[in-house]
């Protein structure tokens, strides 16, 4: 692992701390931190970063074998783990519990860390093909997930009863009129458009975006503190496990022995789903209202973790023959 990449592990895990000891020492005040810095992440921060970065992506240039190489078994694992966790929910488990541990062990931290992490191994090649599955990344996995907690929760509020096409025209409203999924949906018909984002409006997009990173680390901080780690340690254990683990594994396979993907294209796959667990799983968690301990503590597992699965996984790479 190069000093670069330890330095930006650490600088995270820096910034969690502050927002740590800035909720143990009140120095946010009385207001209820979390959930508004978790709104303000979710309904303002995010949803302008989602709007411009889907909105500005070449979508002509896309290296699509790559694509499948990291979204097919990324929603493999999405799918199981989901079934897994819902067929071993306990009782008194809230209804959105199965897709918050879900989106615990598929949706890394691809931004903050997975992109310096491959700029430093592979250089701007590397970084291009990175920044193509990230461009997708929210897309993707966050309509899945959003659709399934949407619908795990018309189910826990009588959806049988009112019978099945009323619960899917719910769930499929909700998924869509959504503070993630709409804006990804609205930056991809900018971009089919094609008149381009007018500078004023893409300084403003960037200026709002650029907030996510900041906000959601000092949001893990203050969630560590305000909801505990001890009660949720073994639980967010294995969600940060099989996110450093399974999920880069199933790439792996996936990628070089079904689909045949070698090199560059295999290892930018492969380290893109090794990334530790991002905070989209906390903002998903804050939103329903639903294992945010266990969420913001995988998280806090999972990152310094990584800078000791990042190497095995490169050794792993390193073996395969070309």
């Amino acid at each position: 692992m190069t000093a670069a990449v330890a330095a930006r592990l650490l600088g995270i895990v820096a910034v969690v701390a502050i927002g740590y000891l800035a909720a143990r020492t009140d120095a946010l005040g009385d207001a209820d931190a979390a959930t508004v810095l978790s709104n303000l992440a979710f309904l303002v921060f995010t949803p302008a970063l989602l709007f411009r970065t889907t909105a500005l992506v070449d979508l002509a240039t896309l290296p699509w074998v790559t694509l499948a190489a990291f979204f097919g078994p990324a929603l493999v694992v999405l799918t199981g783990a989901y079934l897994l966790a819902r067929a071993l929910a306990r009782e008194g488990d809230p209804p959105g519990a199965p897709a918050v541990r879900a989106i615990c062990v598929t949706f890394g931290n691809t931004v903050q860390v997975g992109l310096p992490v491959v700029l430093a191994l592979y250089g701007q090649e590397g970084l291009r093909l990175h920044v193509a599955i990230v461009s997708l990344h929210a897309l993707t996995i966050l309509t899945v997930i959003t659709a399934l907690i949407e619908l795990d929760l018309a189910r826990a509020r009588g959806g049988a009863a009112a019978g099945v096409a009323r619960t899917a025209l719910a769930t499929a409203r909700n998924t869509v009129i959504h503070p993630v999924v709409l804006p990804v949906l609205a930056g991809l018909a900018w971009n089919l458009a094609g008149p381009g984002l007018p500078a004023a409006l893409d300084d403003v997009l960037q200026l709002l975006g650029q907030a996510v990173v900041p906000v959601c680390l000092i949001l893990i901080g203050v969630s560590l503190h305000r909801y505990g780690s001890r009660p949720a340690l073994g639980r967010s254990a294995v969600l940060a496990a099989a996110k450093l683990l399974v999920l880069p594994a199933t790439v792996l396979v996936t990628a070089y022995w079904l689909l045949g993907v070698r090199g560059l294209p295999l290892h930018v796959a492969v380290l893109c789903a090794a990334a530790p667990v991002g905070s989209n799983a906390l903002l998903f968690a804050q939103r329903y209202r639903t294992l945010e301990g266990e969420a913001s503590t995988a998280i806090a597992l999972s990152t310094p973790a990584y800078a000791l699965t990042l190497p095995l996984w490169l050794a792993v790479l390193a073996l395969l023959p070309p």
